[in-house]
This record gives structure tokens, sequence and C-alpha cells, in this order.
């Protein structure tokens, strides 16, 4: 069987390296975590967001940028850099040992960059990212959801289920 761009991001130790790093920071938040779960849902959540609206991107590409978009999350505890420049900056690296062309690295970088922002001057990707990461909070179940300060402008925290 031969491995996947995916397989060999996942395979990479840095990767798990930087959630492990992400995991250290959070283990006492009670809000939303930046772990292995939440990086697979926002991959899945923007793929799926992708075909709805028509979009075509590689799925490789729209999951590399789902499971890397906030690998530098650590960092924003320690220094207060954005966590999006930083993991964009992480995730070169591990694009490159994962054989993406430049052009696609280009691509998913930018989304990267943009996830927490989204908005008209976005790349479609970068949209699409940032309503991903958004859709993947788990607001209506969250045991933090009275003193979290994301909750009246969260999707998610609305009284109906999305479908």
């Amino acid at each position: 069987m031969t491995e996947t761009r995916i397989d060999l991001i996942l395979k990479n130790s840095k990767y798990f390296a930087y959630l492990f790093e992400n995991s250290k920071r959070e283990q006492d938040r009670p809000f939303c975590k930046h772990d292995w779960q939440h990086m697979r849902d926002v991959a899945r959540i923007a793929y799926i967001l992708a075909l709805e609206k028509g979009f075509f991107f590689a799925k490789d590409i729209i999951y590399a940028a789902g499971l890397l978009h906030d690998i530098g999350r650590w960092k924003e505890y320690d220094s207060g850099e954005d966590h999006a420049l930083t993991s964009a900056h992480l995730a070169r690296e591990l694009l490159v040992g994962a054989n993406y062309s430049d052009e696609e690295i280009k691509t998913i970088v930018q989304a990267i960059k943009e996830h927490r922002k989204g908005g008209a001057n976005a790349s479609i990707l970068g949209q699409i990212l940032c309503r991903a990461d958004d859709l993947a909070r788990p607001c209506l179940d969250c045991k933090a959801r009275t003193s979290c300060y994301k909750i009246n402008t969260m999707e998610t925290a609305k009284h109906y289920l999305l479908y």
C-alpha cells in the first residue's frame, strides 16, 4: 500500500510533538482544546463544506489545512504571537516532507494564516477553514459555555442543529 501525503504528515514526529505542546498548555483550559480531535473535526467539516459549496480542492489539500491549522497554538500561549501565522510557518516543513508542491503549499499555508478571521478578503480555502473551525466547536454541549468569551458569536451555540 502506498502512503498518502496525509499519512506522511501524520507519521512526522513533529506533528504530534506540536499537538503535545498544545495539550500541555491546555491541560487546565476549560474551553475548547486544540487537539487531534479538533484538527480532525475541522478537516472533515472543511471537506464537507467545500463539497456542498461546489469548490473543488483535492481532499488531501483540505485535510492538510484542517489537520495543521492550529499546530502552533502553544506558541501563542508562550509568547502571544498569532497562532495562525505560527501554524502556517510550522506547517510548511511538514508539507514539504509530505511531498506537496510549492503551489499546494502556498494554498494551504495561506488558508492556515486566514483561518481565524475568514472574511471576503480571504482565499476560498481560508474562508472554508475559518467556518469549519467554528463549526467544529461543541458549544451546545460545552460545560464552560457560561464563561466562554466566544459563546455569543458561535454558530454552534444556537439552539438548532446544522444539517
